[in-house]
């Protein structure tokens, strides 16, 4: 008997899933991405396919979006999802879901969100990751705003996000309508 042989461990990879609507990803979203990839072996970044929102972007657009963001993390895979984030986490038989907060108001809401889901669900954990103070005002509402009216929004979005966004706004004005010259 080898009393210095290493003892067989199995190893379970740990799965996380961070949904959003991310309508449009912004650095905080990223920020979070990033974060959340190197605390897991697998992240599943989800955008939300939620019918009773008005979204900029479509549900592939977003999905193409933050792919072209992530494709250098090997752990990162984005997919859409049309019903309770609860269903996709048991579906995948995963039980961490990331939520990212920036200050007290967000995490009132997340904490209710929470709660619902672990009522839905209560296997399931939802972990906090606060935002990196850099992007702290980030709001994916407040960066179409400033977009749609033509402001700088580069120091908000990646390269990528920023040019998708002039594009969406380049033939329109702010309400939406035909830009008036």
């Amino acid at each position: 008997m080898n009393l210095f042989a290493k003892p067989c461990i199995a190893y379970k990879m740990i799965k996380a899933v961070f949904p959003g609507s991310f309508d449009p990803p912004s650095l905080g979203h990223l920020n979070i991405i990033e974060r959340a990839s190197a605390l897991f072996d697998e992240l599943i970044v989800v955008v939300a396919e939620n019918p009773g929102k008005k979204c900029l972007f479509s549900p592939a657009e977003r999905v193409s979006l933050l792919e072209r963001l992530v494709r250098d993390r090997k752990n990162v895979s984005v997919v859409s999802w049309g019903g309770l984030i609860v269903e996709f986490l048991r579906e995948k038989d995963i039980r961490i879901l990331i939520r990212g907060v920036r200050g007290t108001s967000d995490m009132s809401y997340e904490f209710e969100l929470s709660m619902w889901n672990k009522a839905l669900a209560p296997k399931i954990e939802t972990i906090f990751l606060t935002t990196d103070p850099r992007y702290l005002v980030l709001r994916s509402s407040g960066i179409r705003e400033v977009a749609a009216f033509g402001g700088n929004i580069d120091a908000m979005v990646p390269p990528p996000v920023a040019e998708a966004l002039r594009g969406k706004f380049r033939d329109r004005g702010a309400d939406g309508g035909p830009r008036i010259v």
